[in-house]
């Protein structure tokens, strides 16, 4: 039943997804920044409004209050490891927030964007659960317009967005036993606060850092790694590393990507460049690395009636490619919510979501071991 209601509402989270945070990179007319740009001048919400995160309700999901979408997984789907080690993954979900009527969304926003949060639990977090509990916090996530704008109103919400990440990850760990191994997971406007989370708390994840997934939002090798204590995965078996990636079909359009992200300013200060983009392949959990799709063991595919899900074997094949990752063979029909040029950004989860398993698991028995 959660698997029908999950499938149910897939072209719902894809549109969400679309019109979300990496619309930045898929769209810059006038017409969508004029129709997108918030209402009036940020302003600071009240301190008095601000998350506790000490208060079971300020989180989507945690130990205590696991909800089931968070327990996931497709029909079929067993466990991996002999001998499962018991880790905690902080995740961060992508924008749901699509109005313009402010600056930041509610903490509790209601309506599609609300219910939304739970089922971006089952498409995404679940990748993680059979080795982790999961927390996922609310928080005042950057309203969609916020990612079309370089303003001093956008960068304040922004800013918002990511102090509640901060401080849900500061209480996550004042209550994660001491010790435990913590997974870091995220896509689109959640990946983008993962990255400066990772630089603001290098020292407290020293040490117990399985992986971080930081999906669907570029990170510079250069520009940004230095600063957040972490290297690419350069092996299947490393842990303390990140993993980063954004898929794209053949023949793939990635130039309003490079064109929104070249130039910036890094982590580090320095001017992200063309070559610097990151790129991690999620089947073979090595940097700048290709994979064939019999290598594959498990897409996320719904049926044509959105009503139920198998995984896929063999399907998929996915190479880096100058900062890409590029997918290949009989990539199955996952939906029309492909974005121009080929980028299956909405999918990048679903697309490994059997490899992104195992590679969770793969890396916290490394980590298990040292």
């Amino acid at each position: 039943m959660l698997a029908r209601r999950f499938l149910g509402c897939v072209l719902i989270l894809i549109i969400i997804a679309v019109a979300g945070a990496f619309a930045f990179f898929q769209f810059g007319s006038a017409m969508l920044v004029r129709s997108a740009t918030p209402q009036g001048n940020y302003q600071r919400p009240a301190p008095s409004t601000d998350p506790d995160y000490a208060d079971p309700g300020s989180w989507i999901s945690r130990p205590g209050s696991e909800l089931p979408e968070a327990r996931w997984s497709p029909d079929g789907v067993g466990g991996t490891a002999a001998e499962p080690i018991a880790a905690a993954t902080f995740y961060i979900h992508p924008t749901t927030y699509l109005l313009a009527d402010r600056w930041n969304a509610p903490l509790k926003p209601s309506g599609q964007a609300g219910s939304n949060l739970r089922l971006f639990l089952k498409s995404q977090a679940s990748a993680f659960n059979r080795i982790s509990s999961i927390w996922a916090p609310h928080y005042r996530q950057a309203a969609y317009g916020a990612f079309l704008l370089d303003s001093d109103n956008a960068h304040k919400a922004l800013d918002l967005a990511y102090g509640d990440v901060r401080n849900a990850f500061d209480r996550f760990l004042a209550e994660v036993p001491a010790g435990t191994p913590i997974i870091l997971a995220g896509h689109s406007q959640g990946s983008l606060h993962l990255t400066r989370l990772l630089a603001d708390r290098k020292q407290a994840l020293s040490g117990r850092l399985v992986a971080a997934y930081v999906a669907g939002w570029p990170v510079g090798a250069r520009a940004d790694l230095p600063v957040m204590g972490v290297s690419a995965c350069k092996s299947p078996q490393e842990s303390g590393c990140l993993l980063s990636w954004q898929s794209f079909s053949e023949p793939a359009n990635t130039k309003l990507v490079t064109e929104a992200w070249v130039g910036t300013r890094g982590l580090t200060g320095a001017t992200r460049a063309r070559e610097d983009m990151l790129c991690v392949n999620p089947i073979t959990g090595v940097l700048a690395s290709e994979a064939p799709p019999s290598a594959n063991i498990g897409t996320l595919v719904p049926n044509r009636a959105m009503e139920e899900a198998k995984l896929t074997r063999g399907a998929v094949g996915a190479r880096c490619d100058h900062g890409f990752l590029k997918i290949s063979g009989d990539i199955p029909d996952l939906g029309p919510f492909v974005l121009p040029g080929n980028n299956y950004h909405v999918y990048d989860y679903a697309l490994f979501w059997a490899n992104v398993r195992a590679d969770a698991d793969r890396r916290l028995q490394n980590w298990a071991r040292k």
